[in-house]
């Protein structure tokens, strides 16, 4: 890609300090992802608020870095080779972030393996199952008057909290020690609250879940990387 300086993202995002890796997110469940990552990991970033909007995520700067116009994205002056590299996907981004800094991916191929296969379950299965749950529940989706569409996601979404559930069970960590694996499951378990979907996926029941996710939370570098970057620029 070219120098972060001639990038058109410099355009309506400029860096500030353009040696650091540049983050373009919002607060949503994906988007922390990655500010949590960096806190955790200690990487010197700089954050910048694209907002969903159409006006931010759909604007020539932003689909010049992203063409899937979706939040987070980043690029890395100090990428692999001597060279910057420009990353979109929240996944490939907390795996290159993990390699590049020898954390939060395991201490052998067995423990990488496992992570990186708890992560795909979020990524193919949590993130969209209760994406669509938000979507039914309370967005627009919950003025229709079919509630099978609902129900769907409503039972999907029980079924993931209790695979979820049993694998906690005598554990601390999804996979073994913490990684980002847990970075990615945790914020979209949290998004349950939001969608006010708690109730209806019986979230109380799941007692390995219900303590997974406050000892998610209350880790300093969650709790400071969910407010990353601010909603308003």
């Amino acid at each position: 890609m070219t120098e972060l300086s001639t990038h058109p993202i410099n355009n309506k995002w400029p860096a500030k300090d353009p040696k650091l890796l540049q983050l373009y997110s919002f607060p949503t469940p994906n988007g922390v992802k990655v500010s949590i990552a960096l806190e955790e990991m200690g990487i010197a970033y700089e954050a910048h608020t694209v907002t969903l909007s159409d006006t931010d995520v759909k604007s020539l700067e932003f689909l010049a870095l992203n063409p899937n116009n979706k939040i987070p994205a980043i690029i890395d002056p100090n990428g692999p080779d001597g060279g910057p590299i420009a990353l979109f996907e929240s996944g490939a981004i907390l795996i290159y972030l993990a390699e590049k800094s020898g954390k939060l991916l395991g201490s052998t191929a067995h423990e990488k393996a496992q992570i990186i296969q708890w992560l795909m379950f979020q990524m193919g299965g949590l993130g969209p199952m209760f994406g669509q749950l938000g979507f039914f529940f309370k967005f627009a989706g919950s003025e229709w008057e079919d509630k099978r569409p609902q129900q769907r996601y409503i039972d999907e979404a029980r079924r993931l909290l209790s695979v979820l559930d049993r694998t906690l069970d005598g554990k601390e960590w999804i996979a073994g020690p913490y990684s980002i694996a847990d970075i990615a499951i945790g914020p979209w378990v949290n998004a349950l609250d939001f969608y006010g979907t708690k109730a209806v996926t019986g979230f109380a029941e799941y007692k390995n879940v219900v303590t997974y996710l406050d000892r998610f939370m209350a880790r300093p570098a969650v709790v400071k990387g969910r407010q990353i970057p601010p909603r308003t620029p």
